[in-house]
């Protein structure tokens, strides 16, 4: 349904949701005997549903598994899939670096196992994504080896009717955690000789724990927070903290020109304000200037 225009920008051509680091454990068992990975999950696919066919896409940045267990790979098709179809999304798997590709590959695309990096393209009406492989088997830092800088150039050889997303773990942007530069991506130069002048719009990434954001190669660059914990950036300068809270993950509205990313907490949180669909409703069938005099006038005495 077509809604009235209401300010200087319209609605999104396509929305995706960017959840990224679910770190799941077999049998749904928490993470460091603390965080309760399946149900920070459920809550995740609990507020997207709010959306209901409003999402166009979803895409996991990788480390869906903690330890490669199938179980976990069960558990995450269990708790997306049935989103993604509801909502008529395209749903887009990223290897992360405690991902296992032989497992990633069986229990979670349903392919024969095998070593090779997973990358993929991804259509969603005339947008292209494509996840990337960026793990190194046994290691937990980033590499873009040879033959995924070959194959990524060959994907963007011909543009994409409204461009393309990039999906990535380890996404090529600076942080302030400390060792966390060590395990960084690899290959970066390489991959910015292969965009320079391609139809990339935008670079999703997670491995971070954190939301953030920045610029590779004259490309935006947004980084998920995890929905498995979070890290304490306000902890002391030269230590790690990872917390259990602070979740979130990310919308991405995509534009004909441009594009917005919004980072949303997850849980179920006490209301503040509130305004309803009906109010929304009564606002649209006013003019213009009666629409600034109900909602945007202030009432007297208000500074």
């Amino acid at each position: 349904m077509q809604y009235p225009q209401l300010g200087r920008y319209p609605a999104a051509r396509q929305v995706i949701a960017h959840v990224s680091d679910t770190h799941l454990l077999q049998g749904g068992a928490p993470l460091g005997g603390v965080a309760d990975t399946v149900r920070a999950l459920e809550q995740t696919v609990s507020q997207l549903r709010r959306l209901g066919d409003r999402l166009d896409a979803i895409v996991v940045t990788g480390d869906v598994a903690d330890l490669g267990e199938p179980d976990a790979y069960r558990i995450a098709r269990e708790l997306l899939e049935p989103l993604a179809s509801s909502a008529g999304a395209e749903l887009s798997w990223v290897m992360g670096n405690h991902d296992e590709r032989g497992a990633f590959r069986r229990d979670l695309l349903g392919e024969a196992p095998s070593d090779s990096p997973v990358n993929r393209i991804t259509d969603v009406s005339g947008l292209r994504i494509i996840a990337l492989d960026t793990t190194v088997p046994g290691y937990h830092h980033g590499l873009l080896d040879a033959s995924t800088i070959a194959w990524l150039d060959a994907a963007l050889a011909d543009p994409a009717p409204l461009g393309t997303v990039v999906a990535m773990h380890h996404a090529p942007i600076a942080t302030p955690l400390a060792l966390m530069d060590l395990l960084e991506l690899r290959g970066q130069d390489e991959l910015a000789e292969v965009i320079a002048g391609r139809d990339v719009r935008l670079i999703l990434g997670g491995h971070l724990h954190y939301a953030t954001n920045g610029m590779f190669a004259g490309v935006p660059v947004s980084v998920a927070g995890a929905t498995a914990y979070t890290m304490d950036l306000s902890a002391p300068t030269r230590e790690l903290a990872g917390i259990d809270g602070g979740r979130s993950f990310t919308l991405v509205h995509l534009l004909d020109d441009g594009f917005t990313t919004s980072v949303v907490p997850i849980g179920a949180f006490p209301v503040v304000t509130n305004f309803s669909a009906e109010f929304l409703a009564e606002i649209e069938a006013l003019s213009p200037e009666a629409r600034l005099e109900r909602f945007s006038r202030k009432p007297p005495g208000v500074a």
